[in-house]
C-alpha cells in the first residue's frame, strides 16, 4: 500500500491543481453564458448599448467565436461601424484557422461576416497619428482617453465617424490636446504637437510675464501723460499770471480777464490729470517691479532653442495722447 501511495503522490500533485481550477472555470463559463444571454436579449430589443457591453464582457471572460460574431452584429446595428468592422475581421481570421469540420459548425456565420465586413470597409474612417520629428522619448499619445501604442503611430487605424480627442504629453511636460472630426470613409493623417517641459507657454509669455508687461506699460503711459499734462499746466500758469496780475485772487473773477479765467480753468483740469497720471504711473511701475523681483529663476534656453525678448513701453507721445505698445526680438 505504501509503495502504491508513493506512485500515486506525484500524479496527485498534477491532478489537484486541475481539480481546483475546474470549479473556477465552470463558474466563469456560467457567468459568460448568462452575460451573453442577457446581452442577446437586449440587442434583440434594440437596447444596443447595454447589449453590446454584456456580450463584450461575455467574450472577454470566455472567448468564443459565436460571442465574437454576435458582438460584431450588435456593434454594426448600434452604428459603431469601426468596432464592428474590426470584430468581423477578427472573426474571419480565427475561422480561417479552423479545421474543415470546425468551420462547418459555424454555419452561415462566415458568409454573413464576410458580407458585412466588405460592406463596412468603404464606410469606416481611418485615422493616422504621428509625432513630430524630435519628439521627446517617452511621449504618451492618447486617443479618446486610451493610450496609443508607439508601434501603431504613423499607421492608419479604423476610427468611428465623429469627433475624437487626441492628446500628447512629454515626460514632465504639459498636456497638448486637439479635437479631430472624421466623416464616413475619410482617411486623415494628423501630425501632433508636443509641448516640452522647458518650452514657454503658448504665445511666448507666462501669465506673470504678461502681467509685468501690462503693468509696466501702464506705468510708463501714466508717467508720460502726467508729464505732458504737467507741462501744459505750467504753461497755463504763465497765462494766468499775465492776465490776472500777480496771480493773487485767481479765483476772483474780477481779478482776471476772460483769457485768464479760461487759462485758470484749463490749468485746474490739466493739473488734476497730471496728478492722476503720475499716481497711476508710479503704481504701475511699482507693480511691474514687484512682479519682476519676485519672479522665480528661469532656466537658460538650450542651444538652438527659440528665445524671445519683449520690450514694453511708449512708442509715441504727444498732446493728443500716448501710443502704448510692445516690441520683441526672436
Amino acid at each position: 500500500m505504501t509503495r502504491c501511495l508513493r506512485r500515486i503522490a506525484p500524479l496527485a500533485l498534477v491532478l489537484c491543481p486541475l481539480a481546483a481550477a475546474a470549479p473556477a472555470a465552470a463558474q466563469d463559463g456560467a457567468a459568460a453564458e448568462a452575460l451573453f444571454n442577457r446581452g442577446l436579449a437586449d440587442m434583440e430589443a434594440g437596447r444596443y448599448e447595454t447589449g453590446c457591453k454584456a456580450i463584450a464582457e461575455s467574450h472577454r471572460i470566455e472567448p468564443k467565436l459565436g460571442a465574437l460574431f454576435t458582438l460584431a452584429i450588435c456593434e454594426s446595428r448600434s452604428g459603431r461601424i469601426a468596432a464592428a468592422f474590426t470584430h468581423f475581421g477578427e472573426y474571419l481570421a480565427q475561422v480561417d484557422q479552423l479545421t474543415p469540420e470546425q468551420k462547418s459548425r459555424q454555419g452561415e456565420r462566415p458568409k454573413v461576416a464576410r458580407q458585412e465586413h466588405d460592406k463596412l470597409a468603404p464606410l469606416v474612417p481611418e485615422l493616422s497619428l504621428a509625432l513630430p520629428p524630435g519628439a521627446p522619448a517617452g511621449t504618451v499619445v492618447k486617443r479618446d482617453g486610451r493610450v496609443v501604442d508607439s508601434a501603431a503611430l504613423g499607421a492608419g487605424a479604423p476610427a468611428e465617424p465623429g469627433e475624437h480627442v487626441v492628446s500628447t504629453q512629454a515626460p514632465g511636460g504639459p498636456v497638448w490636446e486637439t479635437r479631430i472630426q472624421l466623416a464616413q470613409g475619410e482617411k486623415k493623417r494628423v501630425e501632433l504637437q508636443v509641448k516640452d517641459a522647458s518650452a514657454p507657454p503658448a504665445g511666448g509669455l507666462s501669465g506673470r510675464r504678461a502681467a509685468m508687461v501690462v503693468a509696466g506699460g501702464v506705468g510708463v503711459a501714466g508717467l508720460v501723460i502726467g508729464g505732458i499734462t504737467g507741462a501744459l499746466t505750467l504753461g497755463k500758469k504763465s497765462v494766468v499770471e499775465e492776465h490776472c496780475g500777480s496771480g493773487i485772487g485767481v479765483s476772483d473773477e474780477t481779478a482776471c480777464d476772460q483769457a485768464g479765467m479760461d487759462a485758470a480753468d484749463s490749468a485746474s483740469t490739466t493739473g488734476l490729470v497730471s496728478t492722476i497720471g503720475f499716481g497711476v504711473g508710479l503704481a504701475g511701475l511699482g507693480a511691474a517691479a514687484v512682479l519682476y523681483l519676485t519672479e522665480p529663476a528661469q532656466r537658460e534656453p538650450t542651444v538652438g532653442a527659440t528665445s524671445r525678448r519683449i520690450r514694453a513701453g511708449v512708442l509715441a507721445a504727444g498732446p493728443q495722447g500716448v501710443v502704448l505698445g510692445a516690441s520683441g526680438a526672436w
